[in-house]
């Protein structure tokens, strides 16, 4: 069985970006760029949230479905999840802590 990676993004992905830019992005294509980020992120969060419970609902309802994919499909999305929640608050911190600074 093959292990799959739970990661968002791959550190060559965060070097293709960059690389492709070449040029300076406006504040406003960054903030773009992020924003697009943050939701594919936070889709695929969702998306392994789904397919967790909809493992347990086949297991729930007797279908054909192997204990072992349901455990393994529940703590990916508790996983990613967790990580999340971290990086979420990581970034409320940052924020307060330049919020803080003096001018």
């Amino acid at each position: 069985m093959a292990i799959n990676s739970i990661s968002l993004i791959t550190p060559t992905q965060i070097t293709n970006q960059t690389d492709k830019l070449g040029v300076q992005a406006t504040p406003y294509e960054a903030g773009k760029n992020f924003s697009n980020y943050l939701s594919n992120a936070i889709e695929s969060v969702n998306n392994q949230q789904i397919q967790s419970d909809t493992f347990t609902q086949k297991l729930i309802t007797g279908q054909d479905v192997d204990l072992h994919e349901v455990m393994i499909a529940s703590q990916k999305a508790s996983i990613t999840l967790s990580a999340t929640m971290e990086v979420r608050n990581k970034v409320i911190d940052a924020y307060q802590e330049i919020m803080r600074m003096s001018i």
